[in-house]
This record gives C-alpha cells, structure tokens and sequence, in this order.
C-alpha cells in the first residue's frame, strides 16, 4: 500500500474513533468507557485503535494537543498575529469540536481531562503574559516564586468560560467569547503587573 493510502487509512480510523468516543462519552460518561467498547462503535479492531493510541486518554489528548501546538507555534512566532485573534482562533478549534468538549468538561466529563486542559492553558497564558509585558520581568528580590498564581487563576477562568460557552448552546460567536476573555485577562494581567 502506498504512503499516501497508509496516511489516508489512519486519517478515518482517527475520525472513527474520534466520533465514537464522542458519542459514547454523551451516553454513558467517559470515567466509565473501555477501549472495547470504542473501538466496537467505531467498527474496527482493538489492534487499529492500539496502533494509533495508548489508550482513551491519549486518544482525547491528541485532539487537545493539536490545537494547543498551533496556538502555542503561533505565540513563538515574530509577532505577525494580534494576540486576541489566537484566542479567536483556540475557540474556533472549541466550537469545531463543540460535542466532544461539552461532553468531556460537562457532567459526565473527565476530571483528568479539565486539569489536563487547565495546565496547558496555564503554559499558553504564561507565554501571553510574557508577550503582553514584553518579557518576564523578575520579583524585586529576583525570584520568580507565586508566577504561576495568575496564569493559574486564569486558566480555571477559561475553563468555566469554555463549560459555560458550550451549556448554553454557544450564544456568542466565537470571535466575541474570545475577545471578553481577552479583555478580562488583560485587565488582570495590568491589574496584577502593578502588584509589588
């Protein structure tokens, strides 16, 4: 078989188990599904599912990681993007997988994947901190102890934003949740950079 047929054939066993995994966390909650059971709805076999993944929580975590290296490629980038479009961008990326998010933040969701979701949010506020001040600027005593205090506070912040956003059936686009987040970050970004 050809590279191409290969790179075609694990695409729609991804999106097979993608979609499966989603539906499944809808019924059934996703501390309580097997990887049998994924693969079964998916219709293909434990050894494809083990060839692309570990297990369901690197299956969740790929669709996750993804996103986040655009968005954290795009940080690193010279400055050609405005910082709030990123943010546009990451709940484009939400909005596009509104079901499988809603199911794994929501009720029946995963408390592995919320602290899994706030520790990469808190990584990609840290480098917009660095970005909105134009550096890391250390402590007068030259510590950087208690810098994770706001990235943190924030990131809990984006995660509720984010659960509320999809309860309510996403009543902002996704441009405008973005942008309110944004403004409130940057608002205690400049509140806390006063701080001493």
């Amino acid at each position: 078989m050809s590279q191409q047929g290969r790179n075609l054939r694990v695409r729609r066993t991804q999106k097979l188990l993608r979609d499966a995994l989603v539906d499944l966390i809808e019924e059934r909650g996703f501390e309580e599904l097997t990887v049998g059971e994924i693969t079964e709805r998916a219709m293909i076999s434990r050894a494809a599912f083990y060839r692309n993944y570990q297990d369901k929580y690197a299956l969740v975590e790929q669709i996750f990681a993804e996103a986040m290296q655009a968005l954290f490629n795009a940080l690193a980038a010279p400055a050609t993007e405005h910082p709030p479009e990123l943010w546009v961008r990451f709940f484009e990326h939400i909005a596009d997988y509104e079901r499988l998010y809603r199911a794994l933040l929501g009720r029946k969701g995963s408390p592995w994947f919320v602290q899994k979701m706030r520790v990469t949010l808190i990584d990609l506020l840290k480098q917009y901190q660095r970005l909105a001040a134009g550096h890391a600027a250390p402590k007068p005593d030259g510590s950087t102890e208690g810098d994770d205090f706001v990235p943190t506070l924030l990131a809990a912040m984006l995660v509720e934003a984010i659960t509320w956003w999809l309860e309510h059936q996403r009543p902002y686009a996704p441009d405008v949740i973005a942008n309110r987040c944004v403004a409130l970050a940057t608002a205690i970004f400049t509140e806390t950079g006063t701080w001493r």
